[in-house]
Parts: C-alpha cells; sequence; structure tokens
C-alpha cells in the first residue's frame, strides 16, 4: 500500500465495510468480509483526482459523454473527476450543476464529479455569476476557463467575490491577444515549419497580471496547465511571497516538446502548446521541488473529423484519461518523481487544494481504491481507449503500469 497522506509504503491489509475503510492492518473484531481481493505482487494506491477534465456532456455529446469518460476514468483508476465550466450551456447555474450530477448518477456513478462553476455568467467576462448559488450547489471552484474578462476590473471584483465566498479561483493563464489564432510554440520549429507562433508572454504576461490581482484580492487561486520555465520561475517567487497559490501541469507537458509536432501531427496540437526542452525540464523540476502543486489530464477527447483538419485549423486537446497513470508511472521509471511523491500529485495534493474528500486511504474515508500492476508490459493503442476519443499523441509507447481493480466509494467497478 502506498499512501501519501500518511507516508506509508508497506504490505498490509485494508478492511472495507460499506462505503469507507474501517480498519488497515488488523483485522476488526467480529468482521466477515463477503468478498476478499488478493492484490499479491500488486500495489494499492488512493483513487486517482483528475482536477480538468472534460466529459464533453452537456453540449458535445457527439465526441463523448458523461456515461463514456466516467467508465474510462474509472477503468484506469481515476476514481473523481473536476470538469470546467465551459460545457453547453455553460455551468453558470444550479440547475446546469444538476443535470450533470444526475447525468453521472444514470451513468452509474462510476466516478465522483466535481464541478467547477462559470465565475462570470454565461462565461462572458462581464457580469458576475451568483457564486453563492453555485457554491450551495456543490461547485468546488470558480473559473472563467478559457475565456477573457472584459477587463481587469471585472476580474478584481470577480476575484474578491470569490474571496468573500471563501471559494477557490482556477485561472489558466491566457492572453488573447498575444495567442492571436497561433497554433504551436514560438521557436525555430514553428518558423520553420510556417506555423502561427505562440510566445511564451502568451502565458507569462497574463500571469504576472493574475498574480498581481491574487495580492490585491487575496484570493485563494490555483493556476492550471502551466507550460513555460519563466511561469515556474514566477511562481515559486510569489509561493515565496506568501501568495495564496499552487498550481499543476498537463502530463503531456512533461513528456512532449514542440519538436515532437514535426510532420504536423495534429494529436499533438495542444493549448497551451507544447514547448520548448527547456520548459518541459523547468516544468519536471517544479514537480520535483514542489513549485508546481499537482498534475492533471487536461483531457479533451474528439471526434476523429476534429483532427482531420490542417494543423491550424484542427481543434487542440488530447484524450488523456487511458494514458494518465502510466505515464504518471513512467516519470518514476525516468527518476523525476519517487512513486511516493508521484502519487501524491494525483491523489492528496488535488484532493487538499480542491478541498476533497478523498485523495488518502484511512479508517474513516471513502474507499476510493485502485490496485495497479506495476510489471506489466505492453504498447499504447488508442483504438483500445475506453475514452470514445482516439485523439492521443502517445500510440505505440510502452507502457509497464495498468489498473487491475477500481473501487470507488466501496464499489468494484466493472
Amino acid at each position: 500500500m502506498i499512501n501519501p497522506a500518511t507516508q506509508q509504503d508497506e504490505i498490509t491489509d485494508i478492511f472495507i465495510e460499506n462505503q469507507l475503510i474501517i480498519a488497515i492492518g488488523d483485522k476488526p473484531q467480529g468482521f466477515t468480509a463477503d468478498k476478499v481481493i488478493d492484490a499479491s505482487g500488486q500495489l494499492v494506491l488512493p483513487g486517482l483526482i483528475d482536477i480538468q477534465c472534460r466529459v464533453r456532456e452537456p453540449g458535445f455529446t457527439h465526441k463523448a459523454s458523461i456515461a463514456s469518460e466516467t467508465r474510462a476514468a474509472a477503468m484506469n483508476g481515476i476514481t473523481s473527476l473536476c470538469i470546467p465550466p465551459d460545457s453547453k450551456p455553460i455551468t453558470d447555474n444550479s440547475a446546469i450543476v444538476e443535470q450533470i450530477h444526475h447525468s453521472n448518477q444514470k451513468a452509474g456513478n462510476r466516478c465522483h464529479i466535481y464541478t467547477i462553476g462559470a465565475i462570470t455568467r454565461k462565461l462572458n467576462g462581464e457580469h458576475l455569476s451568483n457564486m453563492g448559488t453555485l457554491k450551495l450547489a456543490g461547485c468546488v471552484a470558480l473559473s472563467n476557463a478559457l475565456q477573457p474578462f472584459a477587463n481587469n476590473l471585472v476580474q478584481r471584483r470577480a476575484m474578491e467575490y470569490a474571496a468573500g465566498q471563501n471559494m477557490l479561483v482556477v485561472i489558466q493563464p491566457y492572453d488573447h491577444a498575444l495567442y492571436s489564432n497561433g497554433c504551436a510554440h514560438e521557436g525555430a520549429l514553428a518558423t520553420r515549419l510556417g506555423l502561427p507562433p505562440i510566445p511564451e508572454a502568451a502565458e507569462t504576461a497574463a500571469l504576472a497580471k493574475d498574480i498581481e490581482l491574487v495580492a490585491q484580492t487575496g484570493a485563494t487561486t490555483h493556476f492550471g496547465q502551466i507550460s513555460c520555465a519563466r511561469s515556474v520561475d514566477m511562481i515559486r517567487q510569489a509561493k515565496k511571497d506568501g501568495l495564496p497559490i499552487t498550481a499543476d501541469v498537463s502530463m503531456h507537458q512533461l513528456f512532449l516538446t514542440d519538436r515532437d509536432i514535426d510532420y504536423f501531427d495534429t494529436n499533438k496540437l495542444t493549448i497551451p502548446p507544447l514547448r520548448s526542452e527547456q520548459d518541459k525540464a523547468a516544468l519536471r523540476q517544479g514537480l520535483i521541488d514542489g513549485t508546481i502543486d499537482c498534475i492533471c489530464s487536461d483531457h479533451q477527447p474528439h471526434d476523429a473529423d476534429a483532427k482531420l483538419k490542417p494543423f491550424p485549423s484542427a481543434e487542440p486537446g488530447i484524450s488523456a484519461l487511458d494514458t494518465l497513470l502510466p505515464l504518471l508511472f513512467k516519470l518514476v521509471e525516468e527518476g523525476v518523481l519517487k512513486l511516493p511523491q508521484a502519487v501524491n500529485k494525483l491523489t492528496l495534493k488535488p484532493a487538499s487544494i480542491f478541498a476533497l474528500p478523498t485523495g488518502q486511504i484511512a479508517p474513516g474515508e471513502l474507499a476510493d481504491i485502485i490496485i495497479v500492476d506495476d510489471q506489466c508490459h505492453y504498447q499504447c493503442d488508442s483504438a483500445r481507449f475506453l475514452s470514445a476519443g482516439k485523439n492521443t499523441p502517445f500510440h505505440g509507447w510502452d507502457f509497464t503500469a495498468r489498473v487491475t481493480t477500481t473501487m470507488v466509494a466501496g464499489t468494484i467497478i466493472e
């Protein structure tokens, strides 16, 4: 059992009753198991938590659905999903939150879904949403997704209101003017391929402004999908200054660079774009020293047509649920993180940032548990993905870890 919350790394037994873990180690008096799972030779971990996952429902069910993506998540060891507000309709009122949870219930509650509410109405960046109502409906955070605020004053008011509601603000630093319809990291490769560039300043200029607004408003803020070395430095300094901020990185940014988009592979088209080798190294270092708190999948399943267009016109995003866990173990294999540290980045850390009731194995906690075979060897095959989206840049990669059992609130998912 690997449990970052208690730093346990040991061979032991876990006892579960109804939805909860009731004991670890010695069997409770009078306990009789209805079912015994033999996990000998395998790893038992807390269920993974993915804090940035688009399930495409409501509004884009031609790409995927809550039913398809929650099953894909659970069978790949992800027991909790945080979904951003840019569905259709926008998650800016309690009715949409209820609709999402009803759809998850109808799909069998294969994993927990936590909604991130829109911080402005319809994500228009002008009028603040009813954040108190969204909080009461169960939203765990607020965001404007990738939509711009009308101006800095609106963003400041939104962050002040969120702080007053004691709600986490999630921001992906994104300067729309500097992105300017670009599709590739600004560098030699984009120039050689004739692709519209996206400079690092498209992220760092926005991040600098956002950090200043955190200092001004005191809003607890999480920066998502960081991609640049300079961004890591800025977040490191802001943390040293005592600002209430955290950050994550998408898993694919830890393995791929702009060089991988050669031959115009649209499965490697992402926003933010794949950056330089130096940026990748800085992101990995940020994970090691704790500047970057956790990892997300940034799962964006697409239908086949979305990726068949020319590179600048194709839709960005990667189908990432099926590769999140094996890539986590690849970070361990490559010596970037030790296994308990790696597991922490996808369990306890995101749970603590988003105040989720999961992320650890302990008596009294929800039995969100996965069993992993870390000694298997197989090639990634997108055709066998459980996600409805097959758009992955990792097809053909060699992996060594696979989930054999997933338990969500004490129920084995099949």
